[in-house]
């Protein structure tokens, strides 16, 4: 939900790799009623999933669901229907443990899902930065405690870098981040101020993000 909604308003083409079952892609199109999206997911069973939730949701003629690996070489990716420069919104929430540590999933799809190295998340940034057009934005969501090779991947190909941290309370530290880039930017990169998903007790999210979750508000960067 909140991947989708950093997607900046007056995107046109979006594309959101290792997409899933499209919620971040189709809460981008709720955002942005122009948007078309384009959608790359591996496994077929979720590309399946993400069509029929098109379709449910009103979205069929705005998505294309492309069945491929992101971490293909150009002209797989070529040949399965992604295009080169071609999208001014690219979005991802790519597997995140490092390959050997945590504990794998019982499945195959899942445990590709969650499980990869720093050089496969390389080429996640590098697909991302081939796909977007030229001024457009990049944005993932990721982990702390894995940022670092998603930042230096980030930092060899974009600039304008903004990095929120997000904690789940006010007094805990940050776990997830989002991490923006711009395609052709020499701006110098951007640390906001952390926010925090929930008040210091309770378990009701604050209006900002209650407001996002609802599919009312975008995310204010």
């Amino acid at each position: 939900m909140l991947l989708g909604a950093a997607v900046a308003e007056d995107c046109e083409r979006l594309l959101d790799l290792g997409s899933g079952v499209g919620t971040a892609a189709f809460v981008a199109l709720a955002h942005a009623p122009a948007c078309h999206g384009t959608l790359v997911e591996q496994n077929p069973e979720m590309a399946a999933l993400a069509r029929d939730n098109a379709a449910t949701n009103g979205f069929a003629a705005r998505t294309l669901v492309i069945e491929a690996d992101v971490t293909a070489k150009g002209g797989d990716r070529k040949a399965a229907g992604l295009i080169e420069n071609g999208y001014d919104s690219v979005i991802a929430n790519p597997p995140f443990f490092e390959a050997g540590a945590g504990t794998l999933a019982t499945t195959t799809g899942r445990a590709a899902a969650r499980h990869m190295d720093a050089a496969a998340l390389d080429l996640w940034v590098r697909t991302a930065a081939t796909s977007a057009a030229a001024n457009g934005e990049v944005i993932f969501i990721y982990p702390v405690e894995s940022l670092a090779p998603l930042l230096a991947a980030f930092s060899q190909r974009f600039g304008g870098l903004t990095l929120l941290p997000l904690a789940p309370r006010p007094d805990a530290p940050a776990n997830r981040v989002l991490l923006r880039g711009l395609k052709g930017s020499r701006a110098p990169l951007r640390m906001l101020a952390s926010r925090a998903l929930h008040d210091a007790e309770g378990r009701a999210f604050r209006p900002e993000f209650d407001a996002i979750f609802r599919g009312i508000a975008r995310l204010d960067w």
